[in-house]
């Protein structure tokens, strides 16, 4: 069966990186943007992050301007106003296409029918999915939920 950990992506270096170092962590993976009406959720990502890190956990952002190009054209703006406005310390990664002809292979999995999870294109900025420790998809957050939202959810697989 395949997960999460069978895929590769563009680290903030441009190199291609397995996610299957993260193999055995529960995950969050959500597409970012630095300029979004939605961007303080960082400030809740990174909380969730700290709390759960220590419990093989990890959030995995990618970056994405693929609405209202909503991102910094240059990665390492992207990271610092990250660090320097909500001090994101989880792995972030190069910035990503998320829908369309061009997604990256990794969302266009997470985007796919699962079990209770019906297929559906990312809509917006902020779309954050809850992967169990085989790398599965077992629940997908709006954007508009807040990253807290995730927490009873991700106590049950840790």
């Amino acid at each position: 069966m395949v997960s999460v950990y069978d895929y590769k992506v563009k680290n903030l270096q441009g190199e291609m990186e397995s996610l299957e170092k993260f193999k055995g962590n529960a995950l969050v993976i959500v597409n970012t943007a630095s300029k979004c009406g939605l961007t303080p959720q960082f400030e809740d990502l990174q909380k969730l992050y700290e709390k759960y890190s220590s419990k093989d956990f990890q959030i995995l952002g990618f970056p994405s301007s693929q609405f209202n190009n909503q991102e910094f054209e240059n990665q390492e703006e992207t990271m610092e106003f990250c660090q320097m406005n909500y001090g994101v310390t989880f792995p972030m990664f190069a910035k990503t296409d998320v829908k369309g002809a061009n997604a990256d292979p990794l969302f266009t999995y997470l985007t796919s029918k699962h079990e209770d999870i019906e297929a559906e294109e990312i809509a917006w900025n902020f779309a954050k999915f809850l992967i169990d420790k085989e790398g599965h998809v077992i629940k997908r957050y709006s954007p508009q939920s807040s990253p807290l939202e995730i927490e009873e959810d991700l106590k049950t697989i840790l």
